[in-house]
């Protein structure tokens, strides 16, 4: 099976921790990161000045932010198929530092 490419073309902060994206093909997701933002590299994005300073990536591809932290463009283009999975995981990695 043939990994799905997509390319975020825009990018506007609607609210805290949340996004509003445009991909190639038309689609717009606006996506609330807040409950996945767990763990080492997305866990700094709960800081709103981290997570406002998200910027497209050099290739104009996906979106990045200043610590390393990006998304599978893929990924947020299927996002309502994804979340589920992702909160799961960030739960996860919550529940290890307790």
């Amino acid at each position: 099976m043939q990994h799905p490419m997509h390319r975020v073309v825009s990018f506007v902060i609607v609210g805290p921790h949340e996004l509003e994206i445009g991909f190639e093909d038309g689609v717009v997701r606006r996506i609330n990161f807040l409950p996945v933002l767990e763990g080492q590299l997305f866990g700094p994005l709960k800081d709103l000045t981290m997570f406002n300073a998200v910027s497209m990536s050099p290739e104009g591809y996906t979106l990045i932010w200043p610590n390393g932290a990006d998304f599978d463009p893929a990924t947020l283009h299927d996002w309502p198929e994804r979340e589920a999975e992702f909160v799961q995981m960030a739960r996860s990695w919550a529940d290890s530092r307790k």
